[in-house]
């Protein structure tokens, strides 16, 4: 696997990835509240616990996508060049 492949294997996770994110934060601000009933009728949450969960998880999710896809990306990129 050259460098080349590596770099734009790990861009197209980086977009890829990204766009999962913004689906997943769009959806919330769009169906918050039907989303909202029924995780809490399945974990048994408050909507106030939910939408601490809610933040946590796109928050985490982003803090994983800056290590294991961007950081990687750049090193590679600056390698490169």
């Amino acid at each position: 696997m050259t460098l080349q492949l590596l770099t734009s294997f790990l861009g197209w996770c980086l977009v890829l990835n990204f766009v999962i994110l913004g689906v997943a934060a769009i959806f919330l601000v769009l169906f918050g509240d039907m989303v909202r009933n029924i995780h809490a009728k399945m974990f048994n949450l408050s909507n106030e616990q939910l939408t601490v969960q809610y933040f946590a998880y796109l928050a985490n999710y982003k803090i994983m996508i800056v290590m294991f896809n961007l950081t990687p990306y750049v090193a590679l990129k600056l390698l490169a060049n």
